[in-house]
């Protein structure tokens, strides 16, 4: 039998790959782009179809040509509706077509939120009169935190209207939340959901809503914990996602939780490896076991745990055309086991230095708390440095 992925994160297809060989089922990886997933492709073979993913008609005639078709699999934000209708235009297993568009609906999501008394403010459309400033301006679909603004007057405002290019959804205004970010790795199977731990969220200083680094599991109380597995199950509940993983990026203020947004998958950079390693398993098995309708015995398992894991972000300084980096040669000489995930190819062209989208690649370290293992991250990440032209 043969499950197909339509596009996935930039890394964990290899996990996915031994968990499909595991259950016996043949992956197939549908993308319209390979360059993606170049670092993964260099390590194993996987099979590949080229298709337009973009494009549902050429989705459609592709996955009518798959031999003994049982499972789709979408694990990304861009594809979630195409990847659920898909599945249900054949009778696959999957999530509702309608959940997962509210999901992708950040507006939707924070106004549902809001009326059950878990988001101190609404999301507002960005072009209505707004005074309550400082407000954060954001594309109601958006990924990579790309076009996402500190907002905090009428002119910065008007400027942020007036500069912003294609978008995915729609800007919408939510209130700005003050406090630590962090991000809880939660599995949810028909409406149980399981909170893995939580992980660290450090933001850029300069471009404020930048991802620069995190570390898993982040040490909480006995208390703080269980009160937040309540409260990012009780959220998704509230928001309809009833089945997969979810990456639930919150700031925990001085009134406690107050959601950033969800996303309806696994973390993205190295949130997942981040996963499989400090949980001591590969726990892309539960996308397998999703995927052909079977409870994932991940929900219920004994994890063994293994070290925690945290990576940092690698960004040039400036735009440019990248040549390499230096400093990857000392990386065999620091603490904490690290390993080096590029993401970009000497030639590649960085303009947009705001978001994750100037990301060269990531150093992954290990450590005995989360805490040790992000500062042997940062300290890594000091030695690299990406040279452009």
């Amino acid at each position: 039998m043969t499950i197909v992925l339509l596009e996935a994160l930039s890394f964990g297809l290899g996990r996915i790959a031994d968990a499909a060989a595991a259950a016996g089922q043949r992956l197939v990886l549908f993308t319209g782009d390979r360059s993606i997933y170049r670092y993964e492709l260099s390590r194993r073979s996987i099979d590949v179809v080229d298709v337009d993913t973009f494009d549902a008609s050429a989705c459609t005639k592709a996955l009518s040509s798959v031999p003994d078709l049982a499972g789709l699999i979408s694990s990304t934000d861009t594809w979630a509706v195409p990847g659920a209708q898909l599945a249900a235009d054949f009778g696959l297993p999957g999530p509702s077509v309608d959940a997962v568009r509210v999901l992708r609906d950040k507006a939707r999501v924070r106004q549902l939120l809001h009326a059950r008394g878990l988001s101190r403010g609404t999301a507002v459309d960005a072009t209505t009169e707004l005074t309550d400033f400082p407000l954060v301006v954001k594309d109601s679909a958006g990924t990579s935190s790309r076009d996402v603004s500190l907002v905090r007057s009428t002119a910065e405002l008007h400027a942020v209207l007036s500069g912003t290019g294609a978008l995915k959804g729609r800007l919408i205004a939510e209130p700005f939340l003050v406090g630590p970010v962090y991000s809880a790795e939660t599995l949810t199977w028909q409406g149980e959901t399981r909170l893995f731990g939580v992980s660290s969220r450090q933001l850029s200083p300069v471009y404020r809503f930048r991802e620069e680094s995190a570390a898993f599991p982040v040490a909480f109380g006995d208390k703080d914990s269980e009160l937040l597995r309540q409260w990012v199950s009780e959220v998704l509940a509230v928001a309809g996602h009833d089945r997969g993983f979810a990456h639930v990026e919150f700031v925990l203020g001085a009134e406690g939780p107050e959601l950033v947004e969800i996303n309806a998958r696994i973390g993205g950079a190295l949130v997942g490896e981040a996963l499989c390693r400090a949980l001591g398993t590969n726990v892309y098995h539960a996308m397998i076991d999703m995927a052909l309708d079977r409870r994932p015995s991940l929900l219920d398992a004994v994890l063994p745990g293994g070290p925690a894991v945290a990576f940092s972000l690698i960004y040039p300084t400036r735009p440019g055309r990248l040549v390499g980096w230096t400093g990857l040669d000392a990386l065999a000489m620091h603490p904490g086991e690290p390993e080096w995930y590029p993401t970009a190819t000497p030639g590649d062209t960085f303009d947009h230095l705001a978001d994750q989208r100037s990301c060269t690649g990531l150093v992954l370290v290990h450590g005995d708390t989360a805490e040790l293992a992000a500062h042997r991250a940062h300290s890594a990440a000091s030695l690299i440095h990406p040279t452009l032209t």
